[in-house]
């Protein structure tokens, strides 16, 4: 009887093994890459929201689900977490597994603002990774509909009338709406009290209703109201005027100078993730802000698209962090 050695039975899968390391390690890097990148993303992705449903940060983050999700051959869904300036979604993408999984529709009030004025509990700079920007939205002044000041002149000769007796909303302490309104102030040597909300949707609702005087809100939040007739504009914050409120000047044409104050959109991923899926999600982005109905839906909420690869995302991201955290400290703004 011929003995058969343990070894024999033993070899020849330890053999395929060191084939089979062999030939990962043989294999050349861009080969390897396209492999990651093939199979990104292999289960369904979510985008966090910080903010309420209904408000611009909301609507931007559907329509960027909308087509990411026959993109990437995955279920896309949106997932709203307000609260906090936005900082309790972008906490949550933070500390997601790095697997790319786990977007974050962000604004300039979660990355640039209200980490200046809140004790957060990760670095917006370090465990967020850029992927490109989406959109950007000049603020709008509004006032109720039936409010009687019809120009940002009138607004001011009443607010120096009754100091400190005006309220102004925003989405959130930190927020963009926020620094506007503390901006406004500074410059106009006014007074109001600040009246911060979960979100735009809900600071709309005590507009309308009287209980608030005024907000600096995004276009893409405040158009719908402004063209139901709730909301009167009063001037929008940024250089020029929007497209498509042409009759509403801004704010230096009203004699308000130093005030500007826009909202930028952008999405992000936990950091960690591997490079080939952040340059596939890039690329997603980048096609789905070329489709000419996310053009016109974008455009319908006075914003315009500015398509911006990974590392000049990055470098304006970092610079928009330098950039408010300056403006904070020369308002005096504070987490009250």
């Amino acid at each position: 009887m011929t003995e058969t050695s343990p070894m024999t039975i033993q070899c020849p899968p330890r053999r395929a093994a060191l084939r089979g390391l062999a030939a990962i390690l043989l294999t050349p890097a861009p080969l390897l890459a396209l492999a990651a990148e093939t199979a990104y993303p292999d289960k369904a992705l979510r985008i966090m929201v910080g903010a309420s449903p209904g408000g611009g940060t909301d609507i931007l983050a559907r329509l960027l689900a909308d087509k990411f999700s026959p993109a990437l051959g995955q279920p896309v869904v949106v997932e709203n977490r307000p609260g906090a300036s936005n900082t309790i979604a972008a906490d949550l993408t933070a500390h997601a597994p790095p697997d790319g999984s786990t977007l974050l529709l962000a604004t300039n009030t979660g990355q640039a603002v209200a980490p200046h004025l809140l004790k957060l509990k990760y670095d917006p700079l370090k465990d967020l990774q850029p992927i490109g920007l989406v959109a950007v939205m000049p603020n709008v002044l509004v006032v109720p509909a039936n409010a009687p000041w019809r120009n940002v002149q009138e607004l001011i000769t009443a607010m120096r009338a009754s100091p400190g007796t005006f309220r102004y909303a925003s989405s959130g302490i930190g927020s963009t709406q926020h620094v506007a309104g503390e901006a406004f102030a500074l410059v106009t040597g006014t007074k109001a009290v600040h009246v911060p909300y979960r979100g735009s949707s809900q600071a709309h609702l005590d507009i309308i209703g009287g209980q608030v005087e005024m907000m600096f809100d995004s276009t893409s939040s405040a158009m719908g109201q402004i063209r139901a007739g709730k909301f009167r504009a009063l001037a929008v914050a940024a250089p020029k005027r929007a497209a498509e409120m042409p009759d509403v000047p801004t704010l230096a044409e009203s004699g308000v100078s130093g005030a500007d104050v826009n909202t930028w959109y952008g999405l992000f991923v936990t950091a960690g993730t591997p490079r080939p899926a952040v340059d596939r999600l890039a690329a997603t982005l980048t096609q789905a802000l070329a489709m000419p109905d996310v053009q016109e839906r974008i455009k319908s909420l006075g914003g315009e698209i500015t398509v911006m690869g990974v590392t000049p995302f990055a470098d304006m991201n970092r610079a928009e962090f330098a950039r408010y955290g300056k403006l904070v400290r020369d308002t005096g703004m504070r987490a009250e």
